[in-house]
């Protein structure tokens, strides 16, 4: 499935890949849509450079069972469940040794639906180096959303090393908002605030017990939180939700850019400096913490594929993405186990029944 831009879908019949030296075939299972997708493929092609896209198959967010190694392969074998690390790295580099592919320096550097085959397909050849093992407690939907957007949120929760019992800020309570709002909870905050001007997305946020209230305006967060709260992560990648998420950080707090895009215009002294703010820009979680994250996730019991509102099957590609592209509800998915679109439901924190999918 290709993306020409200007908001269409291409399904094509591709000849199936073979692993060569050091690659696998993966079977996919999953593979989520991200906003990245929408901004920067679908609707225009307007990425340069990490986000230049390369007429190749889309989907950078792939989970799936291993089918075929190619020579040279010792950790993989088939029949093992895999979530892919979207960038596959040079591997020599300063930051792929550091498990940060998505900085790699090379210009081999090549994501996955970017500059490389995707994961919307039946088949994807990936590289054994960027494979991560899949928790037998977790679907493969749950995979797919770790691939990009949880391990995100995850990477910007820790890099303001969240505490125990401290009250966070999430601006943009769109998938990956509502996956900050879920780990933070699963990591010990005592309370999450989210805001967001669309009512359904709020209402999806409180359903889901991403974050404990959700509010549409500034003015009903200073009543909320009063001084701020000791995190933020904006998530809404705008700069109105940006400055929102740094004027609502408490004196000494820590604040979290995550979302792409935004034009940010603000006071640097009284904002930043007076009230001594630490701000991190942050991007995606390298290789060694996306793997942490799937075995907290395990061990948690806590299943990402909660954020996923639809499914398609991947012959409704076209439709997949004018769903996401909606903006109105939460993660959308192409599920290769599933035949026809499907709402799946929404379950609330501590109680309901979890539906499995893969």
């Amino acid at each position: 499935m290709y993306l020409p831009g200007g908001r269409r879908v291409d399904v094509r019949e591709v000849a199936d890949p073979e692993p060569g030296p050091g690659q696998v075939l993966v079977g996919m299972r999953a593979s989520t849509i991200c906003g990245s997708d929408l901004r920067a493929i679908y609707r225009e092609h307007l990425g340069e450079g990490p986000e230049a896209y390369q007429d190749v198959i889309g989907g950078h967010e792939p989970c799936g069972q291993v089918v075929a190694v190619g020579p040279g392969v010792e950790r993989t074998a088939v029949g093992d469940r895999v979530v892919v690390y979207h960038i596959s790295g040079c591997g020599r580099c300063d930051e792929c040794r550091r498990g940060y592919q998505i900085s790699c320096t090379s210009p081999g550097r090549a994501a996955y639906g970017w500059q490389r085959d995707g994961g919307h397909a039946d088949l994807l050849l990936a590289e054994e180096r960027d494979l991560l093992a899949l928790p037998d407690p977790l679907t493969f939907l749950d995979g797919a959303c770790v691939a990009c957007g949880f391990g995100t949120a995850y990477e910007a929760l820790c890099r303001v090393a969240l505490a125990g019992g401290e009250r966070v800020l999430v601006t943009g309570l769109g998938p990956v908002g509502l996956a900050v709002g879920m780990l933070a909870a699963a990591m010990g905050s005592s309370w999450v605030v989210g805001t967001d001007p669309s009512p359904a997305r709020r209402a999806l946020a409180r359903d889901l017990g991403a974050v404990d209230v959700a509010v549409e305006s500034e003015d009903e967060l200073a009543d909320l939180l009063g001084d701020g709260a000791e995190v933020s992560v904006d998530c809404s990648g705008v700069g109105a939700g940006q400055l929102t998420a740094l004027r609502h950080t408490r004196r000494h707090g820590r604040c979290a850019m995550v979302g792409e895009g935004g034009t940010l215009t603000v006071d640097v002294s009284a904002v930043l400096i007076h009230r001594q703010l630490t701000v991190h820009g942050s991007w995606v979680a390298p290789t060694w913490r996306m793997a942490e994250l799937l075995e907290r996730l395990a061990r948690w019991d806590l299943h990402p594929e909660r954020v996923v509102t639809d499914r398609f099957p991947l012959a409704e590609a076209g439709r997949a993405y004018e769903v996401a592209d909606s903006g109105a509800g939460g993660k959308v998915a192409i599920d290769l186990t599933c035949t026809s679109r499907d709402r799946s439901p929404t379950v609330r924190r501590g109680g309901g029944e979890r539906e499995e999918h893969g």
